[in-house]
């Protein structure tokens, strides 16, 4: 009787699962308590780290990266730990110095981490020998990736010669990374025999659900001699995720294969983790269920409901229609890179932009520029002629060679000089490296104990007893270390932007003024308008007052009080959706006023800056 071949499950509920229907946003105290049955279920690999998960870890929910890969090493003694690492890139979004590259994955690998799946955004090798090589230093699993993605550029033949490099690389496996779920069963079948007649090495397939497609697509690509597949547990599977595991590990039973996981297991995982989906209800992505407009817009299932919540943000959710009808425009312009990060965030913020600011390029992002110039690699095709002559100019630094060839080694002994004493290992370092001004404060707040994650909201369907209509009028306020008794007698009238507020404080009568930042203006004749942002900064009503589009935070002042500027001229840098955008003077003049400061947040509709004659 013929064996059966087996087929190995990488189960992504920890990173990728959450990452494409939650915005990233499941904490590592909902991980650890079913992590004990996951490690006995016999999966391949576990992925638990990589993608957006380092940025999410820092920036919302205040957790160290480092510390989550440690425990959840402890917590899998038995299962091998996977890792999604964009090359040269890291798990930032710009290219690294090799020394950078090399410390970071020696870390991972010290921390715990087996399986290292190396990509890059544009499918150039280039950018992923680095990666490759510093994996294969410390001994671990070097899976050599296949973005795939379809336009006039991409063919199978083309797609597959990558297997070539890999396999000179020594890698250990191969990924086909079908990040936006568009790789139909033929095609799959296609590419996985077109890699398998150049290496002998094993092929991992990685297909999202977004089109309905993806389920077919690994089983034809197992068919065809694919060894792994990726699944997610049926509680945060389909939609945007990845076919169910339960559902593929049964297709693979019923289709003569093997795969080794324990089916009586998966029943208690799926709902744990239902229960586990229902805290973090605000986050979730509309996009749950199939939509065949993945198969023209190329968005990545990681990228969708962070793009939702971005929007959400923005109070611009409405706007998601359109945006995703402008990013096969922008991609056709940059040349048809394949979407994934961070050329999925340079295409997909683009694109935010051309439709938030009602006009197509008004305002072009740093990012578009360094990629026009060549800065994150290879080019897949032609770019719009127009578009790189108003983004670029006459800027003539465009390069062709390696990206990281430009940066000198040592850029991680520059760092750790650079953040000094607040750096307490390596690991900490790093973190500064992957995203400089969120890492220190993150850095600086961990110090002082002050980390507090993102307010997760109670359910709306939760029940819960009536809150008291007004705020409280007698209360202690310890500020400071100090604690004082206050009982509120008495307030001053509302609207007014100046408020009275009269109270005892530990006994003793006082008044104070409040300035009301948010209050309204309103008289019987008068239409109710706000008087400031959330910010305290006035909003703009003249030709020289600077404003942003988008929420975002304030990287880089240009410009100092007095300077004299033209149209044109670039006044600061702000991030928003993970890139850098230049604010430009829409007036010649000389800066009058500077509101903000370096690490600011801002919001629509604030001056951040005054420009007078």
């Amino acid at each position: 009787m013929k064996q059966k071949r087996k087929i190995g499950i990488t189960e992504l509920v920890l990173r990728d699962g959450h990452q494409s229907l939650l915005a990233t946003r499941m904490r590592t105290e909902d991980m650890l308590p079913i992590c004990n049955r996951l490690d006995k279920s016999g999966f391949w690999s576990l992925e638990v780290w990589g993608g957006a998960t380092f940025d999410a870890c820092i920036r919302f929910l205040r957790e160290d990266p480092w510390v989550r890969l440690r425990k959840l090493r402890r917590a899998l003694p038995n299962t091998q730990l996977q890792m999604l690492l964009r090359g040269q890139n890291l798990l930032g979004y710009r290219h690294y110095a090799d020394d950078v590259v090399a410390g970071f994955v020696e870390r991972a690998a010290a921390n715990g981490m087996d399986v290292f799946r190396v990509f890059d955004a544009l499918n150039d090798f280039r950018n992923m020998r680095a990666a490759i090589d510093a994996v294969k230093k410390v001994e671990k699993h070097a899976q050599g990736t296949i973005s795939y993605t379809t336009s006039p550029l991409h063919s199978i033949d083309v797609l597959a010669k990558l297997a070539d490099d890999f396999t000179n690389a020594g890698c250990d496996s191969i990924a086909i990374k079908d990040m936006a779920g568009i790789m139909t069963p033929t095609a799959a079948a296609a590419l996985v025999t077109a890699i398998k007649a150049r290496t002998a090495l094993p092929v991992h397939v990685h297909a999202h659900a977004t089109s309905g497609l993806a389920a077919a697509s690994l089983l034809a690509a197992v068919n065809a001699g694919a060894s792994i597949v990726d699944t997610v547990i049926s509680s945060f599977a389909e939609g945007a995720s990845h076919p169910a595991t339960e559902s593929i590990a049964t297709a693979l039973e019923d289709a003569n294969f093997t795969h080794g996981v324990d089916a009586n297991l998966l029943d208690d995982i799926a709902l744990y983790f239902r229960r586990v989906r229902g805290k973090y209800w605000q986050f979730e992505s509309p996009f749950t269920g199939v939509d065949s407009r993945v198969l023209k817009h190329h968005v990545p299932g990681g990228m969708i409901s962070n793009l939702t919540n971005q929007l959400r943000e923005q109070n611009a959710l409405d706007k998601i229609d359109e945006v995703l009808e402008e990013i096969p425009r922008v991609r056709h312009d940059l040349g048809y890179p394949p979407l994934v990060t961070p050329s999925s965030q340079i295409v997909g913020a683009q694109a935010v932009l051309n439709v938030v600011l009602g006009e197509r390029y008004k305002m072009v992002s740093n990012e578009v520029k360094n990629y026009l110039l060549g800065q994150y690699g290879r080019i897949p095709g032609e770019v719009n002629a127009e578009l790189y002559a108003k983004a670029v100019g006459d800027d003539d630094t465009a390069i062709t060679c390696r990206p990281a060839d430009l940066l000198e080694n040592g850029e991680l002994e520059r760092l750790r000089s650079d953040i000094g004493q607040v750096a307490k290992s390596d690991e900490d370092v790093l973190t500064y490296a992957m995203f400089p001004e969120l890492a220190k404060t993150f850095l600086q707040e961990r110090a002082a104990n002050a980390l507090v994650p993102e307010a997760l909201l109670p359910h709306p369907e939760t029940k819960k007893e009536p809150e008291p209509a007004n705020a409280p009028s007698e209360f202690n306020l310890t500020v400071h270390g100090e604690t004082y008794h206050i009982r509120v007698t008495g307030a001053g009238h509302k609207g007014s932007r100046e408020r009275p507020f009269y109270m005892t404080l530990d006994g003793v009568p006082t008044e104070i003024m409040l300035e009301t930042l948010e209050e309204i203006h309103a008289t019987a004749n008068e239409s109710v308008t706000p008087v400031t942002r959330a910010g305290g900064r006035p909003r703009p009503s003249a030709p020289g007052h600077v404003a942003t589009a988008m929420p975002g935070t304030v990287l880089e002042l240009l410009v100092k009080l007095g300077d004299a500027v033209k149209v044109g001229t670039p006044l600061l840098i702000m991030e928003a959706m993970k890139m850098e955008n230049e604010i430009q003077a829409a007036v010649s003049g000389q800066v009058t006023a500077i509101l903000v400061q370096k690490g600011d947040a801002v919001t629509p509709d604030e001056i951040l800056m005054e420009i007078g004659e």
